[in-house]
């Protein structure tokens, strides 16, 4: 395949655009930002894409874009991406080489690795911005093509909190809800969401709301989206999860639950009401920093609602006892029924494009289709739908991916292949994740620049294509499934994701069981067969064609009766995955934040997103000269007016922010919006994660970013 490559380079992805695409029209296509799935109209000149806009009939955004969606083509133009495959040479510099040289280097010494130091010597880190076809192609590639044991993605830092509640609660990984929900509620909480700015047309869907809903925010900061609300509650940053076991202590106390549905539904909820008896408002006020009669309040709205929908993000997810607190929202919705009626639920915000995809198919976490590794007969059923030997499927699910960092810095992994992520500036304790990659033997960054800060100390950088230069789809948040399209050619000798796999299987001579695997619509016939049966079934899809016609298709779909309702939620009938159909009641102590304050770290550092422009480590968006101009030019620091003035520092100068880890410099904003001993920080800059921990969550391994100890310190002149 690789001298085909170079004979005929058309073949892999650098020639013509689909014949299926006029060269003069307009198509639908989604969007590869975030995990809201709008609907995007490209429009196409002699065969270039030249605009978009905003699809007026896609049931998702309804002619919504925010600014990331409007500039989504611009990045991808940018004239510094990757053009060829670079390869460090003796000398230390990156030089240009050819498709063939790069396989061949990367083959010979992946498998000298392997050869010297065994099977759990290479690892991979994959992402949520890639098509599922490609997830699905990498995760059984590595796995069980080249015996590659251990591999993550960087869903790992937005999302494994969720997957992991709802699998151990619901049975499997199922976000219940549709986009429909926020405009059939009557009270929303959301908790730990900056809404507004993290998934603004989620936000424009509950101002369409008509039933002038109750609007409850639950965070530390008055952020953007509270100040929209009708109530905020202003939490001690991680006291989450007191506060959820004690509004359900009140729900309990006052019998405002929904008896007939926990006893229908659920299991556990005796041991769960004895649990949170101790949990009483006067009890938790001093640790959340609310009153009692806030507490009782909020369970008060909750009872008060006849569909009430909770809604949770990062703020969440980031934690150290993240899974808890996502299951104890789980139970405030069970125990009051508020879950398979419209405008209910317990609802987890997924955070990139396809990161719903990553949960399922990436073959990390999980194996393909929400399957187990440790479990004999879902390697047999995966390995007869693929053609395999059941022997090739590792029966662990591998490391996580702070555990591949740790067996890096250990010596054990010393070869990684990165995709499409940028762990030198998004993984926390930012100087121990850059000195394990210098422990690497061997780094492989595929990604669309090879300037990002992980890219820049990689040993070879394969050039890939971006959004709207290949084919696949993509799941939203709301488990709806939405083709993307190739409307520009990919610049230079850029191949997509699922070419260069095609071209590492045929140098790793393991091309076999991928042979057919020709187009990514053939990977997503695939993907069907792996669904069928299962809860995430969409079985009944017959191609991707199908999915546009519809405005995408939410899963599950097992049936062709042509009932394709853009709006489903699950669990309508009350029966869950688990066995016996009931949803299950968990729960544990709260703990102690392990990066507590002191004297010498006083402040509590809180990251997020900074603006609706900006994206993760601003490796797209920052190419953009709009959306530059609608974001901060340089890294800040909100700083309430209390703190700054006992400090004596003066609203717009820099300052130092120092952790235990690290220290950076931001210009100081000053605003009450952060709260007195609090600081905020935006996530998309590099500086940012050299100061937060590697703590992460016992059962999702989800990283905690919301809650760093600080301190801030004027630089003399």
């Amino acid at each position: 395949m690789t001298r085909d490559l170079a004979r005929d380079p058309g073949r892999f992805g650098l020639g013509q655009l689909p014949h299926r695409l006029a060269p003069d029209a307009t198509t639908r296509t989604v969007c590869g930002f975030c995990s809201t799935g709008c609907g995007l109209r490209v429009h196409l000149k002699d065969g270039r894409a030249i605009g978009l806009s905003p699809d007026t009939e896609y049931p998702v955004n309804l002619g919504m874009a925010c600014p990331k969606g409007w500039e989504s083509l611009t990045p991808m133009a940018s004239p510094d991406r990757a053009m060829t495959p670079m390869l460090r040479n003796a000398e230390g510099r990156m030089e240009s080489v050819s498709w063939e040289s790069a396989m061949t280097t990367f083959r010979d010494r992946f498998q000298g690795i392997l050869e010297q130091h065994g099977p759990d010597s290479l690892a991979f880190l994959s992402t949520g911005q890639i098509p599922t076809e490609e997830m699905v192609f990498l995760g059984s590639l590595a796995k069980f093509g080249m015996g590659i044991r251990n591999g993550d993605g960087n869903t790992r830092q937005c999302m494994a909190t969720a997957a992991t509640a709802y699998k151990e609660s619901f049975g499997f990984d199922a976000p219940p809800y549709t986009y429909q929900d926020f405009e059939e509620s009557d009270v929303i909480i959301l908790v730990g969401s900056n809404l507004c700015i993290a998934h603004p047309i989620q936000w424009e869907r509950i101002c369409r709301n008509p039933h002038d809903p109750e609007i409850i925010v639950i965070d530390p900061r008055r952020t953007e989206t509270a100040m929209a609300a009708t109530q905020h509650l202003a939490l001690e940053p991680k006291s989450d999860l007191s506060l959820f076991y004690s509004v359900a202590q009140v729900l309990i106390e006052h019998d405002w639950i929904d008896s007939e549905f926990i006893a229908a539904h659920t299991e556990g909820f005796e041991d769960f009401a004895k649990h949170v008896d101790r949990f009483r408002p006067e009890d938790v006020s001093a640790t959340t920093g609310l009153s009692s009669e806030a507490i009782v309040g909020l369970a008060r709205s909750i009872h008060g609602g006849k569909r009430v929908s909770i809604w949770w993000t990062m703020g969440v997810n980031q934690g150290h006892e993240a899974t808890r607190t996502a299951q104890s929202l789980i139970a405030l919705a069970l125990m009051t029924g508020n879950i398979g009626r419209p405008g209910t639920g317990a609802n987890s915000i997924t955070g990139q494009c396809n990161a719903m995809g990553s949960r399922l198919f990436s073959n990390t976490t999980n194996l393909l289709g929400g399957r187990a590794f440790e479990n004999t007969e879902d390697r047999e059923e995966v390995a007869n739908l693929l053609g395999i030997d059941a022997g090739q499927i590792p029966t662990e699910k591998g490391l996580a991916y702070d555990q591949i960092v740790a067996g890096i810095t250990a010596g054990r992994i010393r070869g990684l292949w990165i995709i499409a992520t940028n762990g030198a500036h998004s993984w926390g304790n930012q100087h121990e994740f850059l000195a394990a990659l210098d422990c690497l033997d061997f780094l492989v960054v595929q990604d669309l620049y090879a300037d990002t800060a992980t890219a820049l100390r990689a040993d070879l950088v394969l050039p890939a294509a971006g959004w709207g230069e290949k084919e696949g789809t993509f799941i939203n948040s709301e488990r709806r499934i939405g083709v993307t399209k190739r409307v520009r050619r990919p610049p230079g000798q850029a191949l997509s994701d699922f070419n260069i796999f095609r071209l590492v299987a045929e140098a790793w001579e393991c091309r076999e069981p991928f042979a057919h695997w020709k187009t990514p619509e053939d990977v997503f016939d695939v993907l069907k067969n792996l669904s069928r049966d299962r809860p995430c079934d969409f079985s009944a899809i017959e191609n991707y064609r199908q999915i546009d016609d519809a405005g995408g298709i939410q899963w599950p779909l097992a049936t062709s009766s042509g009932d394709w309702d853009t709006q489903r939620r699950l669990f309508e009938d009350g029966v869950f995955y688990r066995e016996g159909g009931r949803a299950l009641f968990c729960f544990d102590a709260p703990g102690d934040v392990p990066d507590l304050v002191d004297d010498e770290h006083p402040l509590v550092m809180l990251t997020g997103r900074g603006s609706s422009s900006q994206w993760h480590t601003l490796t797209r968006t920052n190419r953009s000269a709009v959306l530059r101009k609608l974001a901060p030019e340089s890294i800040t620091v909100d700083v309430h007016p209390a703190d700054a003035r006992k400090l004596g520092i003066r609203a717009g100068e820099i300052i130092r922010v120092r952790s235990r880890r690290g220290e950076l410099e931001a210009r100081a904003i000053l605003t009450a919006a952060v709260g007195r001993g609090r600081v905020f920080v935006p996530m998309h800059y590099v500086e940012t994660n050299r100061l937060t921990p590697t703590v992460v969550d016992p059962h999702s391994r989800q990283p905690s970013y919301k809650y760093t100890a600080v301190c801030l310190e004027k630089i003399s002149s």
